[in-house]
């Protein structure tokens, strides 16, 4: 999968390898706006609660 995406862009090896970092921080920042937030509004970690003896 990666060889394809590599074989699919354009230019020289710099501008592949720039494509790829603008790329790889361009799904970062999506998961950091609003793929992880959905996800942490579903898990809703804040009310776990430790059972006393």
């Amino acid at each position: 999968m990666y060889a394809a995406l590599w074989r699919v862009l354009p230019g020289p090896i710099w501008v592949r390898i720039i494509l790829v970092v603008i790329l790889v921080l361009a799904v970062l920042a999506v998961l950091a706006t609003w793929v992880y937030p959905w996800i942490d509004g579903i898990l809703n970690s804040q009310e776990a609660t430790v059972g006393g003896a």
